[in-house]
């Protein structure tokens, strides 16, 4: 499915996205609080998009990309992954090129997820976790309703260390 916001197309990520989820994946700053590194290995991130068509087929996950409507310009992604239709939950995510932040998008498009999940989905509950440390995010999450509600210790190995990672949650 399709969303529309004022300034964005969040459309079903594709196969053909691969290019455009390798520059996105293999940009430091913006893998800074994920948790693997940057990905420089452009089979990769074929894989780890191919396993994102896999769960969306599965119907566990439903991922977008992420376009521009005025220039159909691709600038991130995101996603309602572990989806629990007995507990009518999900993890939400999302991810954006760094030449982009500031600007809104990520406000916008998970606006038209939350609102997905709760119209179409009937889901009740959304969650999302970030690194300890991810400022942006954290704002993000709170200016769209979620509430932190805890901190999970050690929670990510990321190259040799461990990483606290927050949980938040939205009722809706």
């Amino acid at each position: 499915m399709v969303l529309h916001t004022d300034r964005l197309r969040l459309r079903p990520l594709a196969i053909g996205d691969a290019a455009e989820l390798h520059a996105l994946i293999g940009d430091p700053d913006v893998m800074a609080f994920w948790d693997v590194p940057e990905i420089s290995d452009a089979e990769i991130a074929g894989e780890i998009l191919a396993a994102q068509l896999f769960d969306v087929a599965s119907g566990a996950a439903h991922y977008w990309a992420i376009e521009r409507s005025a220039d159909g310009a691709f600038i991130g992604s995101c996603d309602i992954s572990d989806i629990s239709q007995q507990h009518r939950r999900a993890e939400i995510g999302f991810i954006l090129a760094r030449q982009y932040w500031g600007a809104g998008y990520a406000l916008e498009a998970m606006r038209a997820v939350v609102r997905h999940a709760a119209l179409q989905l009937g889901l009740q509950r959304l969650s999302a976790r970030t690194h300890a440390g991810n400022t942006r995010s954290v704002a993000l999450l709170t200016r769209l309703g979620f509430h932190h509600e805890g901190l999970l210790r050690g929670y990510v190995e990321r190259a040799g260390a461990r990483h606290d990672c927050q949980i938040f949650g939205l009722l809706l």
